[in-house]
């Protein structure tokens, strides 16, 4: 008998396929979306992991800049990709685990994507024009409450991280600063040198050397521990806002029903890619801890920061502007 004809076979061969092409995974360039603009803190961590995958699984990786409305762009797109290991996604909580509870989005977090591992966690700093009269935290907070929205901050656009975190600052610190979204962090950043905003959160890397030339001044870390890259600089928990703690994180992700083994091919070169000394080293320049964890982890950590934001948001009452 033709065993094409014998339906056990056809059936095993249906099995064999999907196998054999995640044996043979990847057979050609990879799309690497960003949910922000080139420059932006997430795009300069993927492009910190990316020659080294790129050269693990012997494939170019190419990046997708799609940012605007949140990282709600980027994430629809990802998620709506085929799931065959050849589109990609770096994330940060914004279009994830914060968007979903400020507004109705196109995806669901926990059912439209493949969580792959976490590749960083690092802290905020809060910055501030030199023209702002204030050079402590204690100092900002009697500024805001004699001036109720008189000061403004810049964030990297709505429910991204450094909005919620300004956003549960003002709630547990009794203050009332006026939100400025813009459509990505480098463009903010710019605006709070030039002294068109008063002051935002923002990651370490892209404004450390702003801060070493006293262009802006720096109040205070939002992580629970201070940061070896600034350690003069105090946490914002222990400069006024007792029990304050934010964190920004980076993650690789795939479109949901993703091959098992691809996810698997890919996590163990993400891991090694992470934990290498060389990446570590420039993950701690850039005031970030290199993770690099298993599929299974990387879920748990997306569904506890999910359930976090939920309370973040409603807390603070943040809203989307």
């Amino acid at each position: 008998m033709n065993a094409l004809r014998n339906p056990v076979c056809v059936f095993t061969a249906m099995l064999l396929a999907p196998l054999a092409g995640a044996q043979s995974y990847p057979e050609k360039p990879i799309r690497m979306i960003l949910a922000v603009p080139a420059g932006a803190t997430p795009d300069v961590t993927a492009r910190l992991v990316m020659p080294g995958l790129s050269q693990l699984l012997g494939q170019p990786l190419v990046a997708d800049n799609r940012g605007g409305a949140g990282g709600l762009i980027g994430a629809e797109l990802a998620a709506k990709a085929a799931p065959d290991g050849y589109t990609l996604f770096i994330s940060s909580p914004g279009a994830l685990t914060i968007l979903p509870h400020l507004r109705k989005v196109p995806y669901n977090t926990l059912r439209d994507f493949t969580p792959v591992s976490l590749i960083s966690v690092g802290p905020f700093v809060l910055i501030t024009h030199a023209s702002v009269p204030v050079k402590t935290i204690k100092e900002l907070i009697a500024l805001a409450r004699a001036q109720p929205g008189k000061l403004n901050y810049a964030s990297a656009g709505n429910g991204v991280a450094n909005h919620l975190a300004m956003e549960l600052f003002k709630q547990m610190a009794g203050v009332d600063i006026v939100h400025v979204p813009y459509k990505g962090a480098p463009q903010a950043v710019t605006d709070v040198l030039a002294g068109h905003m008063n002051m935002m959160f923002n990651s370490i890397a892209p404004i450390v050397a702003h801060i070493r030339a006293g262009r802006v001044q720096v109040l205070g870390i939002s992580s629970s521990k201070r940061s070896s890259q600034l350690p003069d600089v105090p946490t914002i928990s222990e400069a006024g806002v007792p029990g304050y703690e934010a964190e920004n994180w980076f993650g690789l992700f795939a479109p949901a029903r993703t091959p098992q083994r691809i996810v698997a091919r890919l996590n163990e070169a993400v891991v090694k890619i992470v934990r290498s000394p060389e990446i570590q080293a420039q993950f701690t320049a850039l005031g970030a801890d290199a993770v690099g964890n298993s599929p299974e982890e990387f879920a748990a950590f997306v569904r506890r920061d999910m359930e976090r934001y939920a309370r973040v948001v409603r807390l603070s009452g943040a809203k989307l502007d």
